[in-house]
């Protein structure tokens, strides 16, 4: 009997224990779902062209060839490092003002007293449920006027005025967090506003602003309906157009040259999730928590 007894707790402590492992197990089982089709294209990559429908579904490539990444890379009219270098200055520049703007905007919904501040938010945050769709003539049409079409200034411009509500609210619930004090003490020093948002704000919200700079470069490197409908020339193509020009509609497209680049193309995403993921995870965990 007293042997029993002293069984039991052994019995209910390799329960979690197995519990763990099925759930890590399940895990894994997923993550390899969803990387399955990144893999395959890489493994398409390094096929020989004959090979890539030649019935063969495995990972590992009879033969392994980086032809594909050559003639993708050199291949079209314009040297696919050209696009890589304009959706990096697009998506950089772009990343700055939509941080600014956002910030700017989040500050003073967060931090100032104005009238009609409830109002203005409501709107804001109604702008979420509005389609691009919906918006898109008007702008094509005032881009236009402009002189704007196939230039990246309907890409860049937009982004310093505050256009995307989501990184609004986000640093509205992230600025609602830092403890009012700040700013009474700050003002009771001589501080502006403008001083309390660049010395005291900026600072403190280091993740979320992370956050919002991550999101907003990667949306916009992966942009492609807004390059579809503003840029014609190629050499002003961004990473997604330049994929796009592998695709021909006669059936002779260049699918290892699309599948190279395409692998190119998933790097500086994976580089910036590599060296930023504890900003962003640290953003997201924060945002709208009492600090």
């Amino acid at each position: 009997m007293t042997d029993a007894v002293h069984d039991m707790p052994g019995r209910g402590a390799a329960h979690p224990r197995l519990n763990s492992t099925l759930r890590h197990a399940l895990l894994i089982l997923v993550c390899l779902v969803m990387i399955y089709p990144i893999l395959w294209m890489l493994s398409g990559s390094l096929r020989p062209a004959e090979e890539l429908f030649g019935g063969e579904a495995g990972l590992i490539p009879s033969q392994v060839t980086l032809r594909a990444y050559h003639d993708g890379w050199f291949g079209l009219q314009v040297n696919f490092g050209r696009f890589f270098l304009n959706s990096l200055i697009i998506a950089v520049l772009a990343t700055i003002g939509n941080v600014l703007a956002a910030s700017l905007v989040a500050y003073a919904f967060a931090r100032l007293r104005f009238a009609g501040r409830n109002f203005w938010f409501a709107l804001m945050l109604g702008t979420l449920m509005l389609p691009y769709h919906v918006t898109l003539i008007p702008q094509y049409v005032l881009f236009r006027e402009l002189g704007w079409v196939n230039t990246w200034w309907p890409l860049i411009v937009p982004k310093y005025f505050a256009v995307d509500a989501f990184f609004i609210f986000l640093m509205v619930q992230f600025f609602r967090g830092i403890p009012r004090e700040l700013d009474e003490a700050a003002r009771m020093d001589g501080c502006s506003a403008w001083r309390i948002y660049r010395k005291i704000i900026l600072p403190l919200s280091m993740p979320v602003l992370a956050t919002a700079a991550i999101f907003s470069f990667i949306w916009t490197w992966e942009d492609f309906f807004g390059p579809l409908i503003y840029i014609s020339e190629m050499g002003n193509y961004t990473v997604q157009l330049g994929l796009r020009s592998f695709i021909d509609s006669s059936g002779t497209s260049s699918w290892n040259e699309l599948f190279a680049m395409s692998i190119l193309s998933l790097v500086p995403i994976f580089l910036i999730f590599l060296f930023f993921q504890r900003l962003l995870i640290e953003g997201i965990a924060t945002t709208g928590m009492k600090r």
